[in-house]
């Protein structure tokens, strides 16, 4: 049981150090650690599930790591290096997104988690936390690719942060993949090479990549509830499903 709760503690410290860095005006450092907290956050509960140690406090500490990784971390980190220029509403924008994520986070908790929903079980309500944090530093990896740090800029992604914040909180059905099922023989290889050409997309052109894959994600929204709507047309609602 160590070992997931040790990696949940190491998010949050990553998550933190991200905030310190950003008003150090180490930007690009506090955002990958905002990543990076994210990323741990988002793997600590499959960890335990791997170990088969899982617990309530393993539960209760990833919950209340969430809202900081999340939500509190690129929130602030964003704010330090682009909201501010915007005045109040930039302060307000961070808030609202770190409000929507929490909202969004306990939404999810106290969701039916039933797998035997069916096909709707392979959907997320709402954009997921983990990805709304990606999402929301889009402006930080435009910054960080050159555009300029205008007032008008500023405005942009305080417009942003609150697009972002809506679809956490939103109704909107996202594709989470958890109905495929398991991978077919002939393409365990392909997709391994498909994932080592990513992260090395990662490693070199960070900050391209996280634009693309952020740009991406978005496009992939109106595309899932499309989706989603013509499996609904074609199928029926399940019992107990969501409407």
């Amino acid at each position: 049981m160590v070992i997931p709760n040790l990696v949940t503690v190491l998010a949050i410290c990553a998550g933190l150090t991200g905030i310190r860095l950003a008003f150090e005006h180490r930007i690009e450092l506090a955002v990958a650690m905002v990543l990076l907290a994210a990323f741990l956050d988002g793997v600590d509960g499959r960890v335990a599930r791997a170990l088969k140690a899982t617990s309530k406090f393993g539960a209760e500490m990833d919950s209340l790591a969430d809202i900081v990784n999340f939500g509190v971390a690129p929130g602030l980190v964003l704010y330090a290096f682009l909201l501010d220029r915007a005045g109040a509403p930039g302060w307000i924008a961070a808030l609202l997104f770190a409000i929507a994520c929490g909202l969004r986070l306990a939404r999810f908790n106290v969701m039916d988690h039933d797998p035997g929903k069916g096909w709707r079980a392979g959907y997320f309500t709402g954009v997921p936390a983990p990805a709304g944090a990606m999402l929301v530093l889009l402006p930080a990896y435009l910054s960080f690719l050159g555009v300029e740090h205008s007032r008008g800029f500023a405005w942009f992604s305080c417009a942003f942060t609150l697009l972002v914040a809506v679809l956490l909180v939103s109704r909107i059905p996202v594709w989470s993949g958890k109905n495929l099922g398991r991978i077919r023989g002939d393409m365990v290889m392909p997709l391994i090479l498909l994932i080592v050409f990513y992260v090395l997309l990662l490693i070199n052109y960070p900050w391209h990549t996280m634009s693309v894959t952020a740009l991406a994600y978005l496009c992939f929204i109106p595309l899932s509830w499309l989706g989603y709507r013509r499996r609904e047309a074609r199928d029926g609602p399940d019992e107990g499903g969501e409407g």
